[in-house]
């Protein structure tokens, strides 16, 4: 689980890394700072890649805690060291892939007229609306890519925590039940802002993209959630409060 919960850290860093500094510079500059187009090329890249390794390495860390409960003698057998750092391995190739074809594909789109976006970063929708050409075909690569992001990593969380639920109903002793429960229910409230933010956004038709609404939930699943995470994490840990006690 920590080593999972490592990478989930080191992916949020950087995946708000790659918005918040100019992002902050925007804000004091009361949104007069430039991009280049090549620098709003890349920050899409990262941003894509980034964001989609998450939310995958989010639906292998249900499928994890689903192994650790519902059979805790082999999962020391069956989660090696080789193995998790193959599934981590797995989260940013999967994520690569899509996000260059996303991106090449949208910037080889002629762009003219003015060049603003109505948004804090460079986003996919912001800048398909500045493009002049016929954008149905990175218009259907964003759904697709969005549905295998999004849809089949939140499914398997589902199904995981579906039958995380009937493990623990069968836990006869007083203690199990409790003890799974911390263990769990930190990773679904997780699961559930990142993946019903992102849902808002990207699972719907370009054409009802609203930027006021984008730039509001945006805000919530680049900079709230992984504020939030490692409050959400560590309030449920016994081992935490215990040191957190000592140092008290």
């Amino acid at each position: 689980m920590y080593f999972f919960l490592a990478n989930l850290a080191v992916l949020e860093t950087f995946y708000s890394s790659t918005v918040a500094p100019l992002a902050l510079v925007s804000f004091l500059t009361l949104g007069r700072i430039l991009i280049s187009f090549t620098g709003c090329g890349t920050q899409m890249f990262f941003f894509v890649f980034l964001g989609s390794a998450d939310c995958i390495l989010l639906g292998i860390m249900a499928y994890d805690r689903f192994v650790a409960i519902r059979d805790p003698f082999c999962y020391s057998f069956l989660r090696r060291w080789q193995l998790c750092t193959q599934l981590a391995m797995g989260a940013l190739v999967l994520g690569f892939i899509p996000a260059l074809q996303l991106t090449i594909l949208i910037f080889l789109l002629p762009f003219c007229g003015h060049s603003r976006i109505p948004h804090f970063y460079c986003d996919v929708f912001p800048i398909l609306r500045l493009a002049c050409g016929d954008t149905r075909m990175q218009e259907a690569m964003i759904f697709i890519v969005s549905v295998i992001i999004l849809t089949i990593p939140f499914s398997l969380s589902s199904i995981s925590y579906l039958f995380i639920v009937a493990a623990i109903l069968q836990i006869y002793s007083a203690e199990g039940r409790p003890k799974t429960f911390p263990t769990c229910s930190s990773h679904l409230t997780v699961v559930l802002l990142q993946y019903s933010c992102c849902s808002l956004i990207y699972l719907r038709p370009s054409s009802s993209y609203n930027p006021e609404m984008g730039r509001v939930v945006s805000v919530v699943y680049i900079f709230v959630t992984p504020v939030l995470n490692p409050l959400i994490y560590s309030i449920r840990n016994k081992e935490l409060k215990g040191a957190l006690n000592k140092v008290m």
